[in-house]
C-alpha cells in the first residue's frame, strides 16, 4: 500500500513538473471554450484543399472537432496538431486512436517555434490559442511555412496584423488573418 502511494505520488510530481516548468511547455495549457467550437470551426472555413495546423494543440479539442466536421462533410482536409508537452502529446495520440478521421490527423511532438512542415499545401490554416506575448514570435515562424496561409487566433488579436474577420458573438473573440 505504501509503495503504491509512493508510485502515485511520484507520477503526480512528474506530471506537475511537466506542466509547471517552461522548458517542457513555455505556454500554459488552457483549453478552448467548448461553447466557442462551432464559431472556431466556422472561422477555420474547412475545405478539401486545406491543411489545418494547430500550433500548441493542447488536448486537441479544436483539431479533433474540426476533423470530425470534415469527416461528416466528406472533405479531404488534413490536420496537424503540434504540441511540446509530452503528457498532452500522449493524450493526443490516445484520442487519435479512436477518431473517425484518424487517417487525416497527424500528431507532431515539437516546439511550435521550430516546427517546419515538409509537405506543400495550397491552403494552410493555422489555429492559435496562445499567450499574447508569444503571438509575434509565432507569426515570424508561420511566415516561414510554405504556401498560402490564414491564421485563426482565438481570444487574442495579433497586434501587427489587421483581421479580415472578427467573430465576437461567442464567449471569446476569434480573429481571422489572411497572409
Amino acid at each position: 500500500m505504501i509503495i503504491a502511494a509512493g508510485v502515485v505520488f511520484f507520477i503526480l510530481i512528474g506530471i506537475l513538473t511537466i506542466f509547471a516548468f517552461p522548458h517542457f511547455s513555455p505556454i500554459p495549457y488552457f483549453p478552448s471554450n467548448k461553447k466557442d467550437i462551432p464559431l472556431i470551426l466556422t472561422a477555420l472555413n474547412l475545405r478539401d484543399d486545406q491543411i489545418v495546423v494547430d500550433l500548441g494543440a493542447g488536448d486537441g479539442l479544436v483539431v479533433f472537432e474540426a476533423a470530425h466536421r470534415a469527416f461528416q462533410k466528406k472533405l479531404a482536409t488534413r490536420f496537424i496538431a503540434v504540441e511540446i508537452n509530452p503528457i498532452l502529446v500522449f493524450i493526443l495520440h490516445l484520442r487519435k486512436l479512436f477518431h473517425s478521421n484518424k487517417k487525416n490527423i497527424r500528431i507532431v511532438w515539437a516546439d511550435m517555434f521550430k516546427f517546419k512542415t515538409i509537405e506543400q499545401y495550397s491552403n494552410m490554416t493555422i489555429f492559435l490559442y496562445i499567450s499574447p506575448w508569444f503571438l509575434e514570435k509565432t507569426l515570424k515562424q508561420i511566415r516561414t511555412l510554405p504556401g498560402k496561409k490564414t491564421i485563426v487566433s482565438y481570444y487574442y488579436p495579433i497586434k501587427s496584423l489587421r483581421p479580415a474577420l472578427t467573430i465576437s458573438n461567442g464567449v471569446n473573440p476569434i480573429f481571422v488573418y489572411p497572409l
